[in-house]
């Protein structure tokens, strides 16, 4: 056990892939791959919403949020990742640490609640078509923006706040490739309930609130879909519901599994563990482009901003 030493002079190293040290450049290929495509793909929709008119409606406004956390996402865990896997540079400051920290809590916090809104979205428009232009009108769906950001900041700013007056008198190695917040509560010789009071408090109102009413939307939409007598009707309306379920599948099913492995999974292999950590964080922001590019007019918008560049 070594002294204890004061929170803000404290050096964190980050760790990559434990047992592959010796393999961290073949690895750091497809990390690299996975952040190019997050951050073109995330990039080019964003471009698009903006630049075509055609895509001024509230279902690609919403999808405008998703890909600014995609971008928030990526671009948090970026630095420490690759210099890591390129240059072997693991040693991250206190403040640092905090600060990446909070933004990956809250960047996810905001993919989950975007999440749910879109959800909503497809519950008005299926639900209610004739009032749908009338209740989610441009104005109200920028309050539900902002109203999210302070929720986001209001919620996570206690949890990250309280880790400086932690005591860090163990080890200062963290498990992971960024600083996740649990793992540096570990490290602390100081008592942390009051932490995860904090952080148990901090994430049910956001995320667990916001899975609980994303099921209960997709429930009514279950429901309201149903009711529709003609199967082709059926068909059609579940179709435009498919990118949204496969995105918040990819997106709490890493979530889901990282919960499980860090309660229960403490016999597994570290790398297993940092793999999946890193995947909770890389693959939505990867995957959730191309999921809405495949049956929205996002792809051909894209094409056309794509095919002016070129003329």
């Amino acid at each position: 056990m070594g002294s204890t030493i004061t929170s803000t002079s404290i050096i964190f190293l980050l760790t990559g892939v434990p047992g592959l040290e010796a393999f961290h450049t073949w690895i750091s290929i497809p990390f690299c791959f996975l952040y190019v495509t997050a951050l073109l793909g995330n990039s080019l929709i964003l471009f698009a919403i903006i630049t075509q008119p055609s895509l001024h409606e509230p279902m690609y406004y919403f999808l405008s949020m998703l890909s600014t956390t995609g971008l928030g996402l990526s671009i948090s865990t970026l630095v420490t990742m690759l210099g890591i896997f390129w240059f072997n540079v693991r040693e991250i400051s206190f403040n640092a640490c905090l600060s990446q920290m909070f933004f990956i809590k809250f960047f996810t916090v905001m993919e989950s609640s975007v999440l749910l809104y879109m959800a909503f979205d497809r519950f008005m428009a299926i639900s209610n078509p004739l009032r749908y232009a009338i209740i989610l009108t441009d104005s109200r769906i920028a309050q539900i923006g902002v109203a999210s950001v302070i929720r986001g900041i209001l919620m996570l700013t206690p949890m990250v706040a309280l880790l400086i007056r932690l005591s860090y008198c163990y080890s200062h190695v963290l498990h992971h490739s960024y600083c996740y917040h649990p793992d540096v509560m570990k490290l602390s010789c100081t008592d942390t309930r009051i932490n995860s009071a904090v952080g148990l408090t901090a994430m049910f109102p956001t995320v667990g609130v916001d899975s609980v009413l994303l099921l209960l939307s997709y429930v009514l939409i279950i429901r309201t879909v149903l009711s529709i007598a003609s199967p082709e009707e059926r068909k059609k309306i579940f179709s435009t519901c498919v990118s949204h379920i496969v995105a918040v599948a990819i997106d709490y099913i890493p979530l889901i599994s990282l919960s499980f492995v860090h309660r229960f999974g403490k016999q597994a292999p570290a790398y297993v563990h940092t793999m999946i950590a890193n995947t909770y964080l890389l693959i939505p922001p990867v995957t959730n482009p191309i999921i809405y590019s495949v049956k929205t007019k996002i792809c051909r918008a894209v094409i056309k901003i794509l095919h002016s560049k070129e003329t």
